[in-house]
């Protein structure tokens, strides 16, 4: 590759709509690009490997905690992508609290959009990051769509859902996320439903692809 990949980082609370802005992000510039000028990169997949734990163990750790990601891996395959080497990202099971056992190659692209909730968190991390995004939206809207999503996407009940966010998501979005939007360059009200902002970083980063 002749241009260093760059680097967008979307960070924000669960149920916030990054993965929908990195979607749309990501469909709108392949409309004029190729599938090697972005990809989109989940933070999930590096949610940590726990075979050594029962199934009762794994669903109670608390997965909105810097502890449960495996960073070091992700900075490591940032770094990697950035000088232009391909990576096997792990795969994720929600369902199982755990890894799979399939990885997915990433090659190298012009622009590599990196969402999760934690992302900001991390100062290492920040740093391999040239723009920070917070999506910033209100709790309760954040609470109805992670219960559509859990339940219907990941095979998740109802109680488990609820319980989790009342002892985990809620209390760890203010000690370790919310405090990350100072860090942040640009901060998206609403996320991806926030179409003035779309069309604002779609044509930043068209320019970008462009020069």
């Amino acid at each position: 590759m002749s241009h260093e990949t760059i680097i967008i980082g979307i960070a924000g609370a669960s149920g916030a709509g990054k993965s929908l802005l990195a979607n749309q992000l990501h469909e709108r510039l392949r409309e004029t690009r190729t599938h090697r000028d972005v990809t989109i990169l989940n933070e999930d997949c590096y949610y940590r490997q726990r075979d050594e734990l029962s199934f009762s163990e794994r669903e109670s750790i608390n997965y909105d905690h810097p502890e449960a990601l495996e960073h070091s891996l992700l900075i490591e395959h940032l770094t990697m992508l950035r000088e232009g080497d391909p990576v096997q990202v792990p795969q994720y099971d929600y369902s199982q609290h755990n890894r799979k056992s399939e990885t997915t190659l990433y090659e190298p692209s012009r622009i590599l959009i990196l969402e999760g909730i934690l992302i900001l968190n991390n100062a290492r991390l920040r740093q391999l990051l040239d723009l920070k995004i917070f999506v910033d939206v209100a709790l309760d809207t954040c609470l109805l769509r992670r219960l559509k999503r859990d339940i219907h996407e990941r095979g998740r009940s109802l109680d488990s859902v609820l319980s989790q966010y009342e002892n985990t998501v809620r209390p760890m979005f203010f000690e370790f996320i919310e405090p990350t939007k100072e860090h942040a360059d640009i901060i998206v009200p609403r996320g991806g439903e926030n179409l003035s902002a779309l069309n604002v970083l779609h044509n930043y980063l068209d320019r970008v692809l462009s020069s």
